[in-house]
């Protein structure tokens, strides 16, 4: 297989960015991958194809075409080549990643040689709050809602947890809050295993310069806080803000075009699998064990082989039931591996060094991007404070979307330093 790298990459810091546009924080994160790729903006001309990330731009006004409107301006200012064609990509909390694994293909297929991907989003309406509750709405089935409705209800009884839709209340942090009681019925996990994951990424945010929260909380600060849908509380939860993140990728042939300093930085992609999701049950394998199984049968890699992970928390519960999907402990056993410190920085195994999305922030559209940029710093060994030693593997999980209790997408990605 053709061997494709991250040239470059570039995120904004997370959190409130009510002064700058979409076409702003997009302009942010470009810019600086391409700086970072060791790039002046004459250079540019090198990139042939474009994959941009979004989610909410559609409840904004912007239905359509929403990478080339949020590109004119770099077009018009020569920042960003002409006649660059663009894909628009949306697929939930998830579509950033697709964005990425369509830049990917662009290298592997051989049809080009230089391919970025970008994803932006601003969940932050101060003039119109109703706007976020229309853009987490696009993650789930509008047309038959009474389908995931019955489903819920239905799975209520079997996780000891009713479901109940009322105004104040979300769908999302509802069912992921039955999954994590179900969890807790089975297998005997605890609502503290699940705090100690969340202080533990509270503490790798506090490292972040970018990330939305930079405070640490202790496990007991995480219990305390306020109930979101028991057993989860706001701590274990991530939080609305805006942002962006992009990469740039190329070809090993595109490589020698770049400086040494840069090249000596790339990042290997060794595969991006995919999975799509479905209505399971509660105790059949989600999704993301099936792009799993998938990366590690295309790269000839077992589990024991990654040395750090970015996973998608978007409550501390997942990086439980995550590190079980993707085979790095066994079923069952995910709160305890948590609470035993292995996952910490120092951790035989460190999962997201970046905070994770409970304090990085989950500006989704650029969410799987800013996954992206942390692996790059990690494997560069230029992650400062947060830096895991000796890191050479990372794997990335980015799941988007809702269908019962999978995502309606699943990105697996697996990337190696450079040797």
């Amino acid at each position: 297989m053709i061997d494709v790298y991250v040239i470059g990459t570039g995120c904004t810091p997370f959190g409130k960015h009510a002064d700058r546009s979409f076409s702003d924080l997009a302009q942010w994160a470009y810019t600086d991958a391409v700086e970072d790729a060791g790039l002046s903006m004459t250079d540019t001309s090198m990139i042939e194809q474009a994959w941009f990330g979004n989610c909410g731009m559609g409840p904004g006004g912007q239905g359509g075409i929403r990478g080339q409107v949020c590109f004119t301006p770099m077009v018009q200012a020569g920042l960003f080549p002409e006649r660059v064609p663009m894909v628009n990509v949306e697929g939930g909390c998830a579509t950033a990643s697709l964005a990425f694994h369509g830049a990917w293909k662009d290298i592997l297929s051989g049809q080009c040689q230089v391919s970025l991907a970008l994803g932006v989003e601003k969940l932050i309406s101060p003039d119109r709050p109703e706007r976020t509750a229309e853009i987490f709405g696009t993650g789930i089935d509008q047309l038959e809602p009474q389908r995931w409705q019955d489903y819920y209800r239905r799975a209520g009884e079997v996780a000891g947890k009713a479901f109940v839709m009322a105004p104040g209340r979300t769908v999302y942090m509802d069912t992921y809050a039955m999954q994590a009681a179900w969890h807790m019925k089975t297998y005997g996990t605890t609502q503290r295993q699940i705090a100690v994951g969340a202080a533990k990424n509270h503490h790798h945010g506090s490292l972040n310069p970018k990330a939305q929260y930079q405070f640490e909380l202790t496990v007991e600060e995480v219990l305390a806080d306020r109930e979101i849908s028991w057993p989860l509380t706001r701590a274990m939860c991530s939080p609305l803000g805006d942002g962006a993140a992009a990469a740039i990728l190329c070809s090993e042939a595109a490589l020698a075009n770049f400086s040494q300093e840069a090249r000596s930085r790339a990042v290997k992609v060794r595969t991006i699998e995919l999975s799509g999701g479905k209505y399971r049950a509660l105790d059949e394998p989600g999704l993301s064990r099936i792009a799993a199984n998938k990366a590690y049968a295309r790269t000839g890699l077992n589990p024991q082989d990654i040395d750090l992970i970015e996973l998608h928390d978007a409550t501390s519960f997942c990086e439980i039931y995550q590190l079980e999907m993707l085979r790095l402990c066994p079923l069952g056993q995910g709160g305890r591996f948590v609470e035993s410190g292995e996952t910490a920085l120092g951790g035989r195994l460190p999962v997201n060094m970046s905070g994770g999305l409970v304090s990085k922030g989950h500006p989704v559209g650029a969410t799987g991007l800013s996954m992206v940029h942390e692996m790059c710093l990690q494997l560069r060994q230029e992650a400062g404070p947060r830096q895991v030693s000796s890191a050479s593997l990372g794997l990335i999980e980015n799941g988007g979307g809702v269908l019962g209790f999978d995502e309606a997408a699943c990105a697996v990605t697996i990337l190696e330093k450079n040797k």
